[in-house]
């Protein structure tokens, strides 16, 4: 989590922890039932071709081989005996059995039952063709004694095997089961093992996650403080007073009293009734306030625009964000600049994100410079890159909102800097 290229927010994290104690009780119970399922449905097969060959008439040999006999002698008809109903319910049997049965013996067997029954067919065809003459009783009964005899002892025994076969199975599938509830009821004790060593493991993180929570407050806290208490700070004070008196002097009352509004709107927006999110219409406010004091005091090398739409007045930002980097413009890129310049505050959106722009046509930086101040705004050693005041506004946004907002900056030597500021739209 440290790789900030798998970096989750805070929100993120407490929710993963909630989630992975359940991980091996989730995992365990789908092994669980899928277990359960196969070895009840294997089970299952294995009871139905049991019950289903139970269907078979155990007699068949006995009716089957009589029955030929009365034929044979004359003493019983077709239409008595009905030898092919007893083949066609001994092949019902076998074609049900075929579907059911999951083994390759035993299916090898229920094939060799229904040659069987073929030839049987066969047997009694040839008997039958033979009563029609008045001189093949010797051979029908060659027929019954060698053919029809011998195959029916064999489906009979083969009947047997496969019913003997199918209870083997069954009994294998029972020790099956037995040793797949042995392994369950392992696996659910170390399941729960792990998961009560997970549930410490998260208390624990959850301890942490809770300093890092009270520290990030404070640090949230102290950012707020510390730009509140730059932008409150004496110099700017006394060199606002002194140019109100200079210009008090001067005789230019409009001047003095469109100066002391400006402080004290500027004022009263940096104390926004100790509100720590306020709206975009709020800030920019209390930058315009910001720019007239200063447009005053540098109204030969000063101009600025202000060119948000109105439409995204009510976004929440938190208060002071824009002011501190039109500060760092004027400071740093219009002062040092022959002959001054003018600050541009423009916003627009980004899919769905606010994009707020302060650009300058000051002196801007060179590439050297402007890696570091990067550096600066992003890592938790603001002050020798000497960019303290943007990164607490970078910082604070990105409290705020996430890691994914904050400060962009881009710079050209002698063309100027532009500070884009990424917020939610939404």
């Amino acid at each position: 989590m440290k790789n900030k290229r798998f970096k989750l927010s805070l929100v993120s994290r407490i929710r993963l922890s909630y989630v992975i104690p359940f991980i091996p009780v989730v995992i365990i119970s789908a092994l669980t039932y899928y277990n359960l399922w196969v070895s009840n449905n294997d089970y299952g097969e294995m009871i139905d071709s049991v019950v289903k060959a139970s269907e078979f008439n155990l007699d068949f040999k006995r009716d089957f081989d009589y029955g030929t006999y009365l034929l044979i002698v004359g003493q019983k008809t077709d239409d008595n005996i009905d030898l092919d109903s007893m083949i066609g319910d001994a092949d019902r049997v076998i074609e049900e059995l075929k579907s059911i049965t999951n083994t390759g013996e035993n299916f090898e067997r229920l094939e060799l039952l229904r040659k069987y029954l073929g030839n049987l067919e066969s047997y009694i065809d040839h008997i039958r063709s033979n009563l029609k003459g008045e001189e093949n009783y010797d051979e029908n009964m060659q027929i019954w004694e060698n053919d029809v005899q011998v195959g029916t002892s064999l489906l009979q025994e083969s009947f047997y095997q496969y019913i003997y076969y199918e209870i083997r199975d069954l009994e294998k599938e029972r020790k099956s089961q037995e040793v797949v509830f042995a392994r369950i009821i392992t696996g659910t004790v170390v399941a729960y093992i792990v998961v009560v060593i997970l549930i410490l493991v998260v208390s624990y993180y959850f301890n942490s996650l809770l300093r890092q929570v009270r520290k990030e407050q404070r640090d949230l806290r102290k950012a707020e403080l510390l730009v509140l208490q730059s932008q409150i700070n004496p110099h700017f004070l006394y060199n606002t007073l002194d140019a109100i008196t200079w210009l008090a002097e001067s005789g230019e009352e409009e001047t003095v009293v469109k100066m002391v509004d400006s402080l004290s709107g500027f004022f009263r927006s940096s104390l926004s009734k100790g509100k720590d999110v306020v709206t975009l219409a709020e800030d920019l406010h209390h930058v315009r306030s910001y720019l007239e004091i200063q447009k005053i005091r540098y109204q030969d090398i000063l101009d600025y625009k202000i060119e948000v739409p109105e439409e995204y007045g009510d976004i929440s930002i938190p208060k002071i964000t824009i002011q501190p980097l039109v500060e760092n413009a004027l400071y740093h890129g219009i002062k040092n600049k022959r002959g001054g310049g003018s600050i541009v505050i423009t916003g627009r959106t980004e899919g769905d994100d606010l994009i707020i722009e302060v650009t300058d046509d000051g002196v801007g930086m060179d590439a050297e410079r402007l890696v570091q101040v990067r550096e600066g705004i992003n890592e938790q050693t603001p002050g020798a890159k000497g960019v303290y005041g943007l990164y607490n506004v970078n910082e604070r946004i990105r409290l705020y909102f996430g890691d994914r907002y904050g400060i962009v900056m881009e710079s050209e030597e002698g063309v100027g800097t532009c500070a884009a500021i990424r917020l939610p739209y939404k």
